[in-house]
């Protein structure tokens, strides 16, 4: 048994979820639920991101405090998550007390660090929202290539920014221009832990290509000081004298949430906390191109300087871009798929199975209507559903509800074998479509073997001939509903229930005689009248 750490994305709590975040959020449940089915001591852990800029904005404009801001989408996220299945151990907040407590520990112990300074330094700050603004908040022309750009980071040329850099800076709440003000702060010398992160990407090849090369470039780029502390009132107060003022920057407390919320669980399950951030434990980072770097570069920085010897991360499953109908998903301008809409209309496991089978794994991907119909009717319930109700209904219908006497299949049972071999280690190397595509090779061979053993004709001219088959159907249903538990649970636990099985991670056997509860259809063929009325909702964002 291993301990196991999986890190899913702290979503800001100043807006609905929408379907890019569960997109890039999706493959964490899927190493959770594996992991648990192999036996090892599982710590999947996530929260809301409550503190910063964009919601301290969002709370401005709707006449409400940050915290009843975050509140709000808190408890809409964590309904969400549980309506999808996602199988958190502990979905927790920035602003939970637990949180908060164990980063103002361990900032504490950072501040004592060699690797953190004061320095003066300007700050941008808009007098019409009367606030300092967060780097990613400023807008301008990028001094390099004069490309429109951000205040971190210039998408355009790559190049690293500070905001007062940019031409022409303006706020990105309110279009005016900004100003900017001096004002001290504690730093992390990142620049000086180059040898430890440019050790740390080569010692993990099996990282994704977009986390290798993101990582790369900016350790190429020259690696920048980044600010500990931020002139904001909603926050973490920072823990040293002469700073009463100030509050820890969001993204020097938020990927502190992992140790935080693996604290809280562990402490429920009477765990030791430091067992699981010791050497003996595998940590997955679950999250999207955008927060790579905070998974690459920030949060090891931050256990490297802390000088406690925390695990560094192992492996990061950082996804693509996930666009709609061909389009760029933007919020601002509410053209996006929220997802307590989408859950609001169509099964859970339909959209998972979608967004694992489809997502962004490896390269930008795009939702649709007609795809996403197409998917549920064609794979989930045409190939899976379809082989799962014709076997078990035959035998409801002609053998009482009881599974009928068959021999052992030695070609079945090493394909199985194989099988559960080959999908474990796919998901363990973040290679979701691939395990998914030969999981469904495997039922579209199922279906195959059913047409070709026509049980519907045997049963009448070869009755032994008839059992036969339908019992091997039913040991291929038995292990298909495990080998699909990780990514259509839902669905799974119906078919396990059926069959009186566990999920463990193992080739599960029937036995003749045993007699099947009432069936139901797994799954509703979607009307293709939905494609339509769906697009057409599109077409009015």
């Amino acid at each position: 048994m291993k301990n196991v750490l999986i890190g899913g994305a702290w979503p800001y709590a100043n807006g609905s979820l929408h379907i890019g975040h569960i997109a890039g959020l999706l493959p964490g449940d899927v190493l959770a639920r594996y992991h648990r089915a192999i036996g090892d001591q599982v710590y999947f852990v996530s929260g809301s991101d409550c503190h910063g800029t964009p919601v301290a904005i969002r709370a401005k404009q709707e006449n409400k405090t940050p915290q009843e801001v975050s509140d709000y989408y808190h408890e809409e996220f964590v309904e969400c998550f549980y309506k999808l299945g996602f199988s958190y151990d502990c979905y927790t907040k920035t602003s939970a007390k637990e949180h908060q407590d164990f980063v103002r520990d361990f900032h504490e112990k950072l501040y004592e660090s060699p690797y953190v300074y004061e320095k003066e330094a300007p700050q941008a700050y808009c007098e019409s929202c009367e606030s300092f603004l967060a780097d990613r908040f400023v807008l301008g022309k990028c001094p390099k290539c004069d490309a429109d750009t951000r205040g971190d980071q210039c998408d355009a040329c790559g190049t690293v920014l500070e905001p007062e850099a940019l031409v022409n800076p303006f706020c990105a709440v309110c279009g005016k221009p900004v100003s900017f003000r001096s004002s001290k702060h504690l730093y992390i010398a990142i620049s000086k832990l180059k040898e430890e992160l440019t050790a740390l990407v080569d010692a993990h090849p099996d990282w994704r290509k977009n986390a290798i090369a993101f990582t790369n470039r900016y350790i190429n780029d020259g690696l920048r000081d980044r600010a500990l502390t931020r002139d904001l009132e909603w926050g973490i107060k920072v823990p040293k004298e002469g700073y009463e003022n100030k509050t820890i920057y969001i993204w020097a407390e938020n990927v502190l949430g992992y140790l935080s919320a693996s604290k809280v669980a562990a402490e429920k399950r009477g765990e030791d906390f430091h067992k699981l951030w010791g050497e003996d434990a595998k940590h997955y980072y679950v999250h999207g191109k955008d927060n790579i770097p905070f998974h690459t570069i920030i949060l090891p920085a931050l256990l490297i300087a802390n000088g406690e010897g925390w695990h560094l991360p192992d492996q990061i499953v950082s996804s693509e871009y996930c666009t709609l109908e061909g389009r760029k998903i933007s919020t601002s301008q509410n053209y996006a798929i929220w997802v307590k809409d989408l859950l609001s209309r169509y099964d859970a496991d339909s959209i998972r199975y979608f967004f694992l089978a489809n997502g962004p794994e490896k390269k930008d991907a795009d939702f649709s209507f007609r795809e996403f119909v197409h998917s549920h009717n064609g794979e989930l319930l045409g190939a899976y559903g379809n082989f799962v109700n014709r076997s078990l209904s035959f035998i409801a219908k002609y053998c009482g509800g009881v599974v009928p006497e068959g021999v052992e299949d030695t070609a079945l049972t090493e394909r199985l074998d194989a099988l559960y071999a080959s999908v474990g280690s796919q998901i363990e190397c973040g290679l979701f479509k691939d395990a998914l595509e030969e999981i469904f090779a495997f039922i579209r061979g199922a279906n195959k073997y059913f047409d070709t053993k026509q049980p519907w004709i045997t049963r009448s001219t070869d009755k032994s001939n008839c059992d036969n088959t339908l019992y091997q159907c039913v040991q291929i249903i038995a292990n298909l509903a495990v080998l699909l538990a990780p990514f259509v649970p839902f669905s799974s636990k119906k078919v396990l229930t059926w069959l009186n099985l566990s999920d463990r991670w193992e080739r599960k056997a029937v036995a003749a005689g045993f007699s099947l509860p009432e069936i139901e259809i797994l799954f509703q063929r979607i009307d293709k009248a939905e494609i339509e009325i769906e697009t057409n909702k599109l077409k009015l964002l």
